[in-house]
């Protein structure tokens, strides 16, 4: 027992830094209704900023007081960057867009702290008490208590100033209704941009004051969001005490889980504790959340104009895909090897952001589970053709039908769960997947697990075969004519699901729900068919991706990396296949990135870092992305030529009808 009070304690200052990321969320709701997934992002920024000043990583390091300064002034000037430039520009935008756009943030964050600071996790120093105190018989370090009461005391005085000052008065009357808030004189622009200030002012003190507990690197730092979104789901958004007090009971939790972890009777993996626990309890408590509070999450704004990227009609699709397919075959035959490899990884991306078009494009809902799906299906192929010997095509079949089954599984848990509430969950599904899964040696594992290339009739149709282009190097083209010819078919029945009457309930759904339902659609029927087809395809991709690479790595698939491909996703165009094609081009080993690598020595990192901000100014710019700006330009001359046209005609017709009528006086004047 002493055991388990003492990890409980030891838990206390994690809980301290979900709870303190919560407190941020939940502010920048209350100011601006966005679920800010680059909060945990500011922390990271402020501690490794602290680091930096006072280790002297610039040339120069400060007191521990005027680092801490610096720390929160680095955290204070990302508010503002972050309200000026994306938040009120998308102030009237759809709070899907508003959540990739915090996504675009994120990413961009992280990229700068890798290309500034590196990859190396850092020790920063402590600046709280590292005394110990005796509690109940157990000796622990000071500093968790202290953390502990610091962020109660922010809760408590947060929950103040919303309360009895003329700003919390505000900050309420915005976040109820908008239209009624200008009305009255108050600047929903200026409450906004106080509560993102706040938010990043508490990220970043808590960033600085954890670091020492956490440690300071780019991926645990901003992932501690997800537990931070499970106390916020508790809390509705709108609740500051609840929002502290469970971001610090699972932050116990997850300390207790893992003091139970070392247990003999506790189950193993390979010798080892069994992974993912931890991330699969904060999966738990967010369906748990989502009961108890509700699926639906308090909407501002809602007279607010609200944008959705359009979703056109294609038109002509055998013309563009016969092209599309003759000139990619061709590529895959002349190219280098390093660019064929290169386009063929486009092509698998481009089929995986096909399952972004069906789920967010036409549905409206971000899942960032596709990747994780598109990961089950490669480690389900290896242990169906290299373990029970299933042949090509059954095993990679075989494995797409399982791993669709788990993605509509999922999909009917959430149909409770919508818009920005799925989206969410789905990083935490996405999360546990990837920690209690691919990590998993009986399931996958670190090193990852291998898979036979493709054969059919004895014909090699891996990357290995015996074709291998006009240089004589792997891959062989014939294995990229398979992955093409699975891209041109998904592409179109994605396309042309459009313009079924499945695709037309798909974008009633999109649009509202409720009237979609009024009229007679069968919403659940829509979003499970949805699951269906996105996970589908999304699984698909994941069998291609492990007969390209002949294995399956868990270090592939991770949530950082499927928040990166809904980044491209929606920088292509999310609601147009063309779109696809493009975030297929700009995915990770993908043609544009290796031709950036290679001829201008432009890296991965610095490839994340243009993702990023190319999300941001996309959502501000040109929400329809790149593939909708094309088609509006294409439609806008055509109806210029249309117009053109007319115009002739008309001009023709009145010059025929003068000629008709001059005929006869003429006639008159000769006699």
């Amino acid at each position: 027992m002493e055991q388990i009070l003492l990890f409980a304690v030891l838990g206390l200052g994690q809980g301290a830094l979900i709870a303190g990321i919560a407190l941020g969320v939940v502010a920048t709701y209350r100011g601006s209704g966005i679920i800010n997934l680059s909060t945990g992002a500011v922390a990271m920024v402020a501690g490794y900023t602290f680091w930096a000043l006072s280790t002297g990583f610039f040339g120069f390091s400060l007191p521990i007081a005027a680092a801490l300064a610096g720390a929160l002034t680095a955290a204070l000037a990302v508010g503002v960057l972050t309200e000026v430039a994306v938040f009120k520009p998308l102030r009237a935008v759809s709070p899907l867009a508003k959540l990739a756009a915090s996504l675009g943030i994120l990413l961009t964050l992280q990229a700068t702290v890798l290309l500034v600071f590196g990859t190396q996790p850092q020790q920063a120093p402590s600046i709280l008490p590292s005394d110990a105190v005796t509690v109940l018989g157990v000796t622990t370090p000071v500093d968790r208590f202290v953390l502990t009461g610091l962020v109660i005391a922010i809760a408590l005085a947060l929950g103040a100033l919303y309360r009895w000052t003329r700003f919390g008065l505000a900050t309420r009357a915005a976040s109820e209704n908008e239209q009624a808030a200008l009305l009255a004189g108050l600047s929903p622009n200026s409450v906004s941009l106080a509560n993102t200030l706040l938010s990043a002012l508490i990220a970043g003190l808590l960033g600085v004051l954890a670091a020492p507990i956490v440690q300071v690197d780019s991926v645990t730092l901003p992932l501690q969001v997800v537990p931070a979104l499970a106390a916020a789901l508790f809390a509705g958004f709108t609740s500051l005490w609840i929002a502290c007090s469970a971001g610090i009971l699972i932050g116990v939790m997850q300390s207790v889980v893992y003091y139970l972890s070392t247990q003999s009777w506790f189950p193993t993996d390979n010798g080892n504790a069994m992974p993912g626990l931890q991330q699969l309890m904060i999966f738990i408590l967010m369906i748990i959340a989502l009961y108890v509070k509700g699926a639906g999450l308090p909407r501002r704004g809602e007279l607010v104009e609200q944008r959705l990227p359009a979703v056109p009609l294609p038109d002509r699709l055998l013309r563009p895909a016969v092209l599309a397919t003759a000139a990619a075959a061709l590529a895959l035959i002349v190219l280098p090897f390093d660019f064929r490899q290169a386009l063929t990884n486009s092509l698998i991306g481009a089929i995986i952001v096909l399952s972004y078009v069906v789920i967010t494009g036409y549905v409206g809902q971000i899942s960032v589970m596709q990747l994780a799906l598109s990961g089950t299906a490669g480690f389900v192929l290896s242990h169906l053709a290299t373990g029970l010997h299933i042949p090509f095509p059954f095993s990679a079949l075989g494995a797409t039908l399982l791993a669709t089954l788990l993605g509509v599984a999922a999909g009917i848990s959430a149909l409770r769960v919508r818009g920005v509430s799925l989206a969410v969950v789905t990083l935490a599904a996405a999360l546990a997947m990837e920690q209690a899964l691919f990590t998993n040696t009986s399931f996958g594992g670190t090193a990852g697990v291998t898979v036979p290339p493709p054969r059919l009739f004895g014909v090699d149709l891996g990357p290995g075969a015996a074709f291998r282009g006009l240089d004589g190097n792997e891959p062989s083209p014939l294995f990229g004519f398979l992955v093409l010819s699975v891209a041109v078919a998904l592409g179109l029945y994605v396309a042309n699901l459009r313009r079924t009457g499945l695709g037309r309930r798909m974008l009633a759904v999109r649009s509202n729900e409720r009237a979609a339902a009024a009229a007679g659609v069968n919403v659940r029927g829509v979003k499970i068919a949805a699951f269906a087809i996105s996970s589908f395809i999304a699984s698909a991709a994941g069998t291609l991706y492990a007969y390209n690479f002949g294995s399956v790595s868990a270090a592939r698939f991770t949530a950082l990396a499927a928040l990166g491909l809904i980044g491209f996703a929606y920088i292509g165009g999310i609601t147009m296949v063309s779109g696809a094609v493009i975030a297929g081009l700009m995915s990770t080993e993908a043609l544009v990135p290796h031709a950036l690598d290679k001829w201008f020595g432009v890296k991965g990192t610095w490839a994340l870092l243009f993702g990023g901000v190319s999300l941001i100014v996309t959502l501000i710019a040109n929400p329809d992305g790149i593939a909708g700006a094309n088609h509006r330009r294409k439609k806008s001359k055509r109806a210029a030529r249309a117009a053109k046209a007319a115009q002739v005609r008309a001009e023709s017709a009145t010059s025929d009808t003068a000629g008709a009528t001059t005929a006869p006086a003429r006639e008159e004047v000769a006699r």
